[in-house]
């Protein structure tokens, strides 16, 4: 456990002018997030318990994510951790990383008039991204399971790299064979609809295999540019009609039809898919661990440039 430094309260209340509504970026059911100014000139993003949670006095979300991001050292695909505060109230206070690229979501599915979806160059390395990210949690010691891996947690910084965050529901494993035994009860099964392995039922159920199946729904959103969850979709399920058109050799048809894909992306985006269904499969002992869907992608990312290459050869012959 590393330490973590101890900002004062009194800053980060100045720096955020009180906590106002104008310095609020983000709002979710654990918490409210601001970006703030430190003296230093340091932009940061704050991460505070919900006033609801407050009230109940359950700031155990917060407080896990301190736990969980104070256990490792910091990591370029993870949203780090700066330092902890108390507020006034007693209440955790996290300083984060702010990251000022958005949210992999609203890319996706957000457009505003006159920005267009991400090129398949970009959804190819935020997936590889991604992968890294979930890889270093599952190789950490303790490994690490995420359990809320989605796109509303996939954050871009300045240079666009993506970033995983929020790590309220994650869950530290000190032995790999005691996933099957899981002492804490009471930790129930989490995760949102949509991404949630419909194989996580009980805590006994908890694997790394969880976030493999919640990582290959992100890759499907990549590719597909469509949301998890889509009701005016037959099925809705992003899984389930994915699959659908796998079986139908159809796989193609997956893709984003907003972007025009290059000929030396499309193999590429088909190992993409056929990652992501494995990674979804029902049967949990034939999804790939994340090292071995980093090194698929590994692979499929050199021969991108190699394609690259050949395309442009051929064009000036």
């Amino acid at each position: 456990m590393r330490a973590m430094k101890e900002f004062k309260h009194e800053e980060l209340v100045e720096a955020t002018h009180n906590y106002s509504k104008s310095h609020l970026i983000g709002k979710g059911s654990h918490g409210c997030i601001y970006k703030a100014t430190l003296k230093n000139g340091q932009i940061v993003a704050i991460k505070t318990p919900s006033l609801g949670l407050c009230k109940l006095n359950d700031t155990s979300k917060i407080e896990n994510e301190a736990h969980i991001l104070s256990s490792i050292l910091p990591n370029r695909f993870l949203v780090n951790l700066l330092g902890t505060n108390h507020s006034s109230s007693g209440h955790m206070v996290l300083v984060m990383e702010y990251m000022s690229g958005g949210v992999l979501h609203d890319l996706l599915h957000l457009t505003t008039p006159g920005s267009s979806p991400p090129s398949w160059r970009r959804r190819a390395k935020m997936a590889i991204q991604i992968a890294r990210a979930v890889k270093f949690l599952h190789e950490s010691k303790p490994l690490i399971i995420h359990r809320d891996i989605k796109s509303q947690n996939i954050l871009f910084d300045s240079k666009l790299n993506a970033r995983l965050a929020d790590f309220g529901l994650a869950m530290r494993v000190n032995n790999y064979d005691s996933l099957s035994h899981i002492v804490d009860s009471v930790i129930l099964p989490a995760g949102t609809i949509g991404y949630l392995d419909p194989g996580y039922t009980t805590p006994c159920k908890l694997s790394t295999k969880n976030d493999v199946f919640s990582f290959g729904v992100v890759l499907l959103e990549i590719v597909s540019g469509t949301k998890a969850i889509d009701v005016s979709r037959a099925p809705a399920s992003i899984v389930e009609w994915s699959i659908r058109l796998m079986e139908e050799n159809q796989i193609m048809e997956i893709c984003d039809k907003r972007v025009n894909m290059p000929r030396y992306m499309k193999c590429v985006i088909r190992h993409m898919l056929v990652i992501a269904i494995q990674c979804v499969s029902s049967d949990e002992a034939s999804r790939p661990t994340m090292t071995e869907v980093v090194t698929k992608m590994e692979r499929f990312r050199c021969s991108i440039w190699l394609d690259m290459i050949e395309s442009l050869v051929n064009l000036k012959g």
